[in-house]
């Protein structure tokens, strides 16, 4: 990497946190320049503008998240194994490197569903890309005699999306982490019922 590429990824290391957190609407400039020690001439030299600072942000905690999945899902023999993955990575998020702020999907998808658009669209397609990683596992699974043929994967994919987003939402509203793990139980149940 030369200065300029660095430069870059040292502002997106150092924003992404505080974008996670705050949301694209409630990180400043200022919160930008404090989590850099750099000035607005330095940001904005390696940015257009916020837009791109923030879709790069996206991108990084988004890569975190799926590299913790990959490592685990890599760990794993068996495609049921693999779809409880999710359910012990949810549930025991503390353990690993997650981004600051949790579920970069999820926060993302839950301000930028109507203020903007590009941000919008990342999550997007981060959840159809988890929707195709996670369907892929099934049909492999009913192909090894592992899941019941019948075994609708878009739906128990989507269902699987749903839940467990929904379940860190509702954890981290509440603040309820035994919330967390009686949801997660009911995922854990769907897949060893396929």
């Amino acid at each position: 990497m030369n200065k300029a590429e660095k430069t870059k990824q040292f502002i997106v290391e150092m924003t992404a946190p505080v974008f996670n957190e705050k949301g694209y609407t409630g990180t400043s400039l200022t919160d930008m320049t404090n989590a850099t020690g750099l000035t607005k001439g330095s940001i904005y030299g390696n940015f257009a503008n916020k837009d791109e600072v923030a879709l790069a942000c996206f991108d990084y905690n988004l890569k975190k998240v799926t590299t913790i999945i990959r490592q685990e899902l890599d760990k794993q023999k068996t495609y049921r194994d693999k779809l409880l993955v999710y359910v012990h990575v949810y549930e025991n998020f503390l353990k690993h490197p997650f981004p600051i702020g949790g579920c970069p999907i999820l926060n993302t998808a839950t301000e930028a569903d109507d203020t903007h658009p590009l941000l919008k669209q990342k999550a997007t397609d981060a959840i159809l890309s988890w929707k195709g990683v996670i369907m892929d596992l099934i049909e492999k699974g009913k192909d090894n005699g592992e899941f019941s043929e019948d075994v609708n994967a878009e739906q128990t994919a989507l269902t699987m999306i749903a839940t467990i987003e929904g379940c860190i939402m509702i954890a981290k509203l509440t603040g309820k982490m035994n919330y967390r793990n009686t949801i997660m139980q009911s995922v854990e149940k769907m897949v060893n019922g396929l």
